[in-house]
């Protein structure tokens, strides 16, 4: 126990020093910083902007006393390439905002999660937020625009970006966990500046969320429309936190929790999905690892619908398999991936949190 404590401290102080060094002086936030010497050469270059990461990112460096979420937030409204003309954010961006490795590729629960950061991040004040009107009004608009009553109208890709399972308008679907986070974002808009047709869409997302709770599988599907993807994934723990869409100790989210841990939970570490084989190395793809973020994710889930021994043991045991560095991935082999990932330290930081567990000294 007294070693876990001294790691926990290790990893915090290591964390501060990641999400640092991930802020840049342009107010950009990227997902790692090759630059720096603890980034080993045989781990993938990650030194992007995605918006989702850094959302994650600013809020957990707030709790530990660097301010960096007003920066990021000016640097979002003013960078991306393309966005004040299209009104929506593509997968990543370079630091100057050209559009990045992953091209243009549609995830609407990047706009999603920037309005629920705002939100947090102003703690729901719309005199506090009004600094951020003009960005709210453009990823409001951007995603009422593309949303077409039960489906958005481009083709989306989740949270994972794999440009292969792509949602379509001619099969009417939707990645659960994106539209959770739009659907979200823009209640939590609505709470800020009253609007007709944002609140209305959040309605009509929220409804699609609902019809995706399989009652005869007993969990939320990744994936629903006129064609149902079956194959289960971690990210649906997003409805329970952040995007709070069902109570965590809701019976259909205990039920989804359960299956998670049934499939995904190998050795005690949670992987992203059914036949997941990405590991980030680059040749060949020969099994993806467990996530840190996605344990710290469960963990948060868990507590909020109130096992704590559980989630303290999902915490525990991406503590007791790394030193100060938490990467994307843990293998049970040589492989490296990406590391360190600082959307991974970012979770431990608001998992940490979560558990009422110091964050400074």
């Amino acid at each position: 126990m007294t070693d876990r404590r001294a790691k926990i401290t290790r990893l915090l102080e290591s964390s501060r020093q990641v999400i640092d060094d991930a802020m840049l002086d342009n107010g950009a936030i990227v997902a790692a910083n090759s630059d720096k010497p603890y980034y080993p050469r045989e781990a993938a270059d990650y030194r992007y902007v995605w918006p989702r990461d850094a959302c994650f990112t600013a809020l957990a460096a707030e709790k530990l006393g660097l301010p960096a979420a007003e920066s990021f937030f000016r640097w979002l409204e003013t960078k991306p390439e393309d966005f004040q003309k299209d009104r929506l954010l593509f997968s990543n961006y370079s630091t100057n905002g050209r559009i990045g490795s992953m091209g243009r590729m549609f995830q609407p629960d990047q706009m999603g999660t920037v309005l629920w950061a705002i939100h947090q991040y102003c703690h729901g004040d719309g005199k506090r937020a009004n600094q951020f009107r003009a960005l709210v009004d453009r990823l409001c608009d951007g995603l009422t625009a593309a949303w077409n009553k039960t489906y958005f109208l481009p083709n989306t890709v989740d949270l994972w970006e794999d440009g292969f399972r792509q949602t379509s308008s001619r099969v009417e679907n939707n990645f659960t966990y994106s539209i959770a986070a739009c659907s979200r974002g823009l209640f939590l808009a609505n709470e800020l500046w009253p609007h007709k047709l944002w609140k209305q869409t959040a309605q009509e997302m929220e409804k699609e969320v609902d019809e995706a709770y399989d009652e005869q599988r007993g969990y939320f599907l990744r994936n629903h429309g006129k064609i149902d993807d079956a194959n289960i994934d971690a990210s649906v723990l997003g409805l329970g936190w952040p995007f709070e869409m069902v109570e965590p100790n809701d019976e259909r989210m205990l039920s989804t929790i359960q299956t998670i841990e049934r499939t995904l939970v190998v050795d005690g570490g949670v992987h992203r999905y059914q036949f997941d084989y990405f590991d980030s190395e680059g040749s060949a793809w020969e099994g993806g690892g467990a996530w840190p973020v996605l344990n710290f994710w469960l963990a948060i889930v868990l507590n909020r619908a109130g096992d704590r021994e559980k989630a303290e043991a999902y915490f525990n045991w991406v503590i007791d398999r790394v030193d100060r560095y938490l990467p994307e991935q843990l293998f049970s082999d040589f492989r490296i991936g990406i590391s360190p990932l600082v959307w991974s330290h970012a979770m431990f930081v608001l998992a940490a949190n979560e558990l009422d567990i110091p964050l400074t000294s």
